[in-house]
């Protein structure tokens, strides 16, 4: 289309309607059909049930149509009140003329009416708690996804745009539409404003040690004397590291190295199906274990400082469990960040699992490879869906604007690949079995796991708003060690509750010093706020297991373990397919 003709709206909708179709066709191939199909005979049984208490149901239609006439009268102007209005935070229809239209009024209240009676249904439900759970699930996402503010003609924002860009919002949306639809992913922020190594994961040090699975870094000390322990930081394999070291703002790394940390750090390799076979162990064993004895041969420390992440974490505490079955004793002491160990309470998370669904997974993988690493980025997307999907349907595809450079989306979107092997083990033993919090019921490298036998200080550092790791359940994990605990609550979520870096303007804060041993309501109600970021109270525990000072290495490796290339590496830049 030449600049100078003006674009036809009947021929833009039209194409943006086939795209759309094919972009539907092509997801619900993969998860939504059969969301579509449990939600619809979920809500069958639910009324079935229903049925059976006629009085309640009958109280309910009648309510729900006397409201709805409510709303219909407010429209045409014989009401002024409003029957219903959006949930604090709900950002969908912020805009004026969602009010101000008597037309887009009613829209937004007879659909967030119908989603508040929808919801009751479920919650009133005579259904046990294990499918209520998954049908309110599955409701909200029906509910989210129906909403008009994600649809171009019942959108008021949306029909501004096109009206005063003379269509050509409509233009750029459905180019945005088809280029994410080559990439397999909705956009979240402007990709081209990032590139790893450049400004991401800057951080000066070198890649001292490799193997298949995994590259250890070492980074270059920013003081002229280090501790004498040094830090190993253990990543999920399920996302790229440097969520730990984006920018020199709000790394992790570059701060635990400005007090005087040595400071390394393990890279997964991004795999592929020749690596398909890798199991659980296999990554205990190839990742944290083996990095630890590198470590401890390239400074001579006895012990190490372990931190970890989520997935890493249960992968870390695993490895301790397994060296102390051992007999050995290498770790100082283990930091545990928005980790589950009890998978008793997984969250929303465990509507996607349970034995059909697993049964499924398991047939699917059979014969070895990898499940993509953005099949499972789908998944945590839809635990917050009008955040991570659909607000940015509207404003990619149906306002056709660009999203602003967000470095901690950048990496939200690089995804990365899990070996289908230890996949289908880790949803078997730890999300169905729960089976890592059940003494040597476990075998991992040859050794029974015991956690009460982990012995050393642990550090549980978990987000208040944590949709991935529910603070509840990771909170079920400090009374599993025999060692002494401290458990640290920050505000947020499970990314930005733990990249939180200390600042002047924080608006953040964290609870500390609750009673442990009685639950985590008790944590919290005898808990203490402290404003501002966590990261300063973690340091100051860690100092007790520093160790002495010492000057900090002048070289990074050392006569076995040589600089193999530059950090961030060549791992982490490797793509998910």
């Amino acid at each position: 289309m030449s600049e100078n003709k003006a674009p036809n709206p009947k021929e833009v909708f039209e194409k943006l309607a086939e795209e759309s179709h094919k972009m539907v066709q092509g997801f619900s191939a993969n998860q939504a059909s059969e969301m579509a199909l449990q939600f619809n005979n979920a809500w069958n049984t639910m009324t079935t049930r229903m049925l059976s208490h006629p009085d309640e149901w009958m109280n309910s239609v009648v309510s729900y149509y006397q409201n709805q006439l409510s709303i219909w009268m407010g429209m045409l102007g014989q009401s002024g009140s409003t029957v219903v209005q959006p949930e604090k935070g709900d950002r969908r229809f912020s805009s004026p003329e969602w009010e101000e239209n008597p037309m887009f009024n009613y829209m937004k209240q007879s659909y967030l009416l119908t989603s508040q009676w929808m919801n009751e249904q479920v919650e009133h439900s005579h259904l046990d708690q294990a499918a209520k759970d998954k049908l309110s699930f599955k409701t909200r996402q029906f509910i989210d996804a129906m909403s008009p503010s994600n649809f171009a003609a019942t959108n008021p924002e949306v029909i501004k745009e096109a009206l005063e860009t003379k269509g050509q919002s409509l233009i750029d949306g459905l180019q945005n539409l088809m280029q994410d639809m080559d990439k397999g992913s909705i956009t979240m922020t402007d990709e081209s404003a990032f590139e790893i190594g450049k400004n991401l994961a800057t951080t000066e040090g070198a890649v001292i040690y490799q193997n298949e699975l995994m590259q250890l870094i070492q980074y270059k000390p920013l003081t002229e004397n280090v501790c004498e322990t040094p830090m190993v930081i253990v990543p999920p394999w399920i996302n790229k590291f440097y969520i730990l070291d984006l920018q020199p703002k709000n790394s992790l790394v570059k701060h635990a190295l400005e007090q005087g940390r040595n400071v390394f750090i393990i890279s997964w390799k991004n795999p592929d199906e020749q690596l398909g076979d890798k199991a659980w162990e296999d990554y205990i064993s190839e990742g944290p274990i083996e990095a630890i004895d590198v470590i401890r041969k390239i400074t001579g420390a006895k012990k190490v400082n372990a931190v970890a992440w989520c997935i890493g974490g249960t992968m870390m505490t695993s490895a301790v469990a397994v060296m102390r079955a051992k007999r050995r004793n290498p770790v100082a002491s283990l930091t545990l960040l928005t980790t589950l160990l009890d998978f008793s309470d997984p969250g929303e998370l465990g509507v996607f699992i349970d034995e059909q669904q697993v049964g499924q997974r398991e047939e699917q993988l059979k014969d070895g490879g990898v499940m993509p690493g953005k099949e499972m980025a789908q998944t945590f997307a839809m635990l917050r869906a009008n955040d991570l999907i659909w607000s940015y349907v509207v404003n990619n595809y149906l306002k056709g604007k660009t999203p602003p450079p967000f470095d901690i989306l950048y990496w939200n979107g690089d995804s990365t690949n899990m070996t289908a092997n230890m996949y289908i083990y880790y949803l078997n033993n730890m999300y169905l079995q729960n089976d890592l919090v059940q003494p040597n019921k476990l075998t991992m490298c040859g050794a029974k796991v015991d956690l009460g036998k982990v012995d050393c200080p642990v550090y549980f550092l978990s987000a208040i708003e944590d949709h991935i790791a529910p603070w509840t359940s990771t909170f079920m994990g400090t009374d599993k060690f025999s060692g002494d605990v401290t458990f640290t609550l920050s505000a947020s979520g499970h990314i930005a509750g733990v990249i939180n870096p200390p600042s002047p303007k924080s608006r953040r804060n964290y609870w500390i010093n609750g009673e442990l041993g009685k639950g985590s309501d008790r944590w919290l109600e005898t808990a203490e706020s402290v404003d501002g970021s966590w990261w300063p109270h973690w340091d100051k525990w860690l100092e007790q297991f520093a160790g002495k000072e010492k000057p900090a290495p002048t070289r990074l490796g050392n006569d076995d373990y040589h600089e193999i290339e530059a950090a961030p590496g060549s791992y982490v830049k490797e793509k998910a397919a």
